[in-house]
């Protein structure tokens, strides 16, 4: 029988330094893609624990596509954008009947045990996690964890904990649980965990007291993501950005520059990707100005935009400046032409905005092919037919139309739609959350309606190209 590690506190005062272990764990999934996908709140944390303590840090990154002992090398886009390392396991009973494949993805179990034996014991571990159905893979990296360590103290923030901290209390095996932005507790549960001699009694508000994240943690440090704000001032009835980020806040753009630029010197990242949920908000006060002053410095750079623009900010001056300081993926957010629909999307978006934002955009030099377009899928009663008429209305304007998969998440209005009707439990395992189960558990759209719209989106890209 294997001998367990115990874990032995020693009083802090008899450390000469104490060792903190971040780790981003796998993602345990039907499908994943690295989209420009970086763990930037672990590396908020980071830079906070390198300012302002002396503990000694390890990172481990689960999803690094770059480790230099993957078994192969995985092919990756000039923009940065690749597959990650997968393997097929056992899909959860509670999921076991979905007709799909299952993997964990990112560096194989044998490679994370490696990266652990180069990190010296601990004294405590910090996880995150993004999605909350994700949480297989929090599980797998505590239980090797304590494995290893014994009963090392773990603590674990991010969008699952945030969102269902109850459960993460239960099932994930941390220790502690960080619910809400990490940067205003992490300091008192450190302090709670080693004593108050251990760091300072520090908590940070605004997202401008932070330093800049510790990107030098990273493999590959091209491309960066980048926070210009967080939260968001609408409300959507599907979204959980008003429930993780509270008030919607901006940083001033003179910080947003000098990290910019002090990101391109450092790391020589050519590839930003704006991580803002509303980057457009207040655009004279604040993209406008950004931008205005990277095409002044005339930095090499390109930027994509991931999680989607709000459309209808997109004038002739925004879409010359986009042009001007190299923005090479644009994501729009139409979400859908259905007027159901766009209401529960707080009328971001009205008749006629898309054209418009189309047509300043292809007067910038941008090429509407180029463009991709958001439109929502799987939202509980939503019809085939709908979505279909949309995707072609995108297609005639010229543009790509993109599907952005609905996801039930916690404390939003649609999901206390769902649990009335039954579709899920408040206490559902959030398993069931996952976005590609729409058409075997409660959407009206079914898998073959889905198989016929993504070949009516490829049948449409062959003919374009």
């Amino acid at each position: 029988m294997a001998h367990k590690a115990v874990w032995v506190r020693v009083p802090p005062s008899a450390l000469t330094t104490m060792h903190i272990l971040l780790i981003n764990p796998w993602i345990y999934d039907f499908t994943a893609y690295d989209f420009w996908s970086k763990p930037l709140g672990l590396l908020y944390i980071a830079s906070l624990l390198k300012k302002y303590t002396k503990f000694k840090l390890g990172f481990i990154d689960c999803l690094n596509r770059s480790h230099p002992l993957l078994p192969k090398k995985l092919a990756t886009k000039p923009d940065g954008r690749g597959p990650f390392l997968k393997q097929e396991v056992a899909k959860p009973d509670l999921i076991k009947n979905i007709p799909r494949r299952y993997s964990r993805y990112g560096l194989p179990l044998s490679l994370f045990e490696y990266e652990l034996s180069q990190q010296p014991v601990p004294d405590v571990v910090m996880l995150t996690c993004i999605m909350t159905y994700w949480y297989p893979g929090v599980q797998q990296a505590i239980e090797i964890i304590r494995q290893k360590w014994g009963q090392v103290p773990v603590v674990l923030g991010g969008i699952y904990a945030t969102l269902m901290p109850d459960h993460a209390r239960r099932f994930s095996g941390a220790d502690y649980i960080v619910e809400g932005h990490g940067e205003r507790k992490i300091f008192h549960i450190l302090r709670e965990i080693l004593g108050d001699k251990a760091c300072p009694a520090l908590k940070f508000e605004r997202l401008d007291e932070l330093p800049s994240p510790a990107f030098e943690f990273l493999e590959q440090e091209d491309p960066l993501p980048l926070l210009t704000s967080r939260g968001c001032p609408f409300n959507c009835s599907f979204c959980a950005v008003p429930i993780l980020g509270g008030l919607f806040e901006q940083r001033k753009p003179h910080f947003v520059i000098k990290e910019i630029e002090n990101n391109y010197l450092k790391y020589q990242s050519h590839n930003i990707a704006f991580y803002d949920d509303a980057l457009l908000i207040n655009k004279k006060n604040h993209i406008l100005p950004i931008l205005k002053e990277v095409a002044a410095k005339n930095l090499p750079l390109a930027f994509h935009t991931p999680n989607g623009l709000h459309i209808r900010e997109i004038d002739i001056e925004l879409a010359l400046l986009f042009k001007k300081t190299n923005f090479r993926s644009i994501f729009l957010s139409q979400e859908s032409f259905e007027e159901e629909i766009l209401q529960e999307s707080s009328a971001k978006v009205a008749a006629g905005d898309l054209e418009k934002s189309l047509n300043n955009l292809e007067k910038a030099g941008f090429k509407r092919d180029e463009i991709n377009v958001y439109l929502i899928a799987g939202l509980p009663g939503q019809e085939a037919s709908g979505l279909r008429e949309s995707i072609v209305h995108i297609q005639k304007l010229g543009a790509r139309p993109r599907l952005a998969y609905f996801s039930p998440v916690p404390g939003t209005k649609k999901w206390q739609e769902m649990t009335k009707k039954g579709y899920l439990s408040q206490n559902s395992d959030p398993l069931l959350h996952n976005k590609l189960l729409f058409p075997y558990l409660w959407g009206n759209i079914s898998p073959e309606d889905l198989k016929h719209i993504k070949q009516l989106m490829q049948r449409e890209r062959k003919r374009e190209t």
